[in-house]
């Protein structure tokens, strides 16, 4: 069966675009990948269940919305591909309003950015999942499904060259750097990093960076814009591919500045209760994924030039779960 299907293809859902387009959201053109069951076994109650996927517009939770979709069409769900949502908000938005039913989730941005805490919390990986389920559970009704060991945190990165010779190996070295050379004051950000409390406002409480100089940029030209000298920091996401395909140096959040990134498969709790298989096949995706294979995955497509989709399916491929 195709996993994607273009809900103007589909019988009846020029409503269901029509919707999703009244709301600034656009459903993706399919990708005709023949998926076959292969660990992942069909599920009789999930056969023809219509599930919309979504995901936000950067390349790993795209990968993820494609392993997810991948996932539940070998188990035998009617896919739909709603991913590359603009912005972490609509993303979510789009879930709580029903125009999604699943999108993958990090924890630290469900803790600061939808559950408004200006604190990571502490004890580590399973402590920041567990307040951030128990919290979306009980007041916005979304389940996460169990946490995934890939851990995508905020970090900054220079290139290598420029952390030698300054001797930048810490974002404390930076900060003490930076004090001392206020000409290179300056940072590389994606708009949204900017003013969220668990990115560059919770770096400048831990660090202390004063009077910085901030350039926007898309989260996909900043790694570009820092290997090029365009600016000498720059935000990075620490499993994105571009980072060793551009020899830049991730420095050491070692204040601990930003939360834990696990991600996790999110779903409205009244559409999981609705179909509890569903559970599985996601689960299984997340267990199998980690940061080293992540950042392999997106140097894939970011580097190198790959589709993400082919890149998604060549890894569902390799583990099994689909044939």
């Amino acid at each position: 069966m195709n996993v994607w299907k273009k809900a103007g293809a589909l019988v009846g859902a020029a409503l269901l675009a029509g919707t999703l387009s009244a709301c600034g959201l656009d459903v993706n053109t399919s990708i005709p990948f023949k998926i076959e069951p292969g660990s992942i076994r069909p599920v009789p109650s999930l056969e023809g269940q219509r599930v919309v996927v979504g995901s936000k517009d950067f390349t790993e939770n795209i990968i993820l919305g494609y392993m997810a979709e991948m996932a539940l069409s070998a188990a035998g769900a009617d896919v739909i591909d709603l991913t590359d949502i603009k912005g972490s908000n609509s993303s979510r938005q789009a879930l709580l309003n029903g125009q999604t039913d699943v999108t993958w989730e990090y924890t630290g941005t469900g803790w600061i950015n939808y559950q408004g805490n200006e604190l990571p919390v502490p004890g580590g990986e399973k402590a920041q999942y567990d307040a951030t389920a128990k919290a979306d559970a009980e007041k916005y009704g979304v389940t996460w499904l169990n946490y995934s060991p890939l851990n995508d945190q905020y970090a900054f990165a220079t290139t290598e060259a420029y952390a030698a010779k300054n001797n930048l190996k810490t974002t404390s070295d930076l900060a003490k750097f930076l004090t001392s050379h206020p000409d290179q004051n300056r940072f590389c950000l994606e708009t949204e990093f900017t003013s969220r409390q668990d990115g560059f406002p919770a770096a400048v409480k831990a660090y202390g960076f004063k009077n910085p100089k901030i350039e926007n940029f898309g989260i996909g030209t900043i790694y570009s814009a820092v290997a090029n000298g365009t600016c000498p920091v720059g935000e990075v996401f620490t499993t994105d591919g571009r980072i060793s395909g551009l020899s830049l140096r991730v420095l050491e959040d070692d204040k601990k500045a930003f939360p834990q990134y696990n991600a996790a498969a999110t779903l409205r709790t009244e559409f999981l209760n609705q179909h509890p298989e569903i559970r599985g096949p996601l689960e299984k995706v997340g267990a199998a994924i980690d940061n080293k294979q992540m950042v392999e995955l997106c140097k894939q497509v970011d580097v190198d030039g790959k589709d993400a989709g082919t890149v998604a399916h060549d890894w569902m491929l390799q583990k099994g779960f689909i044939k």
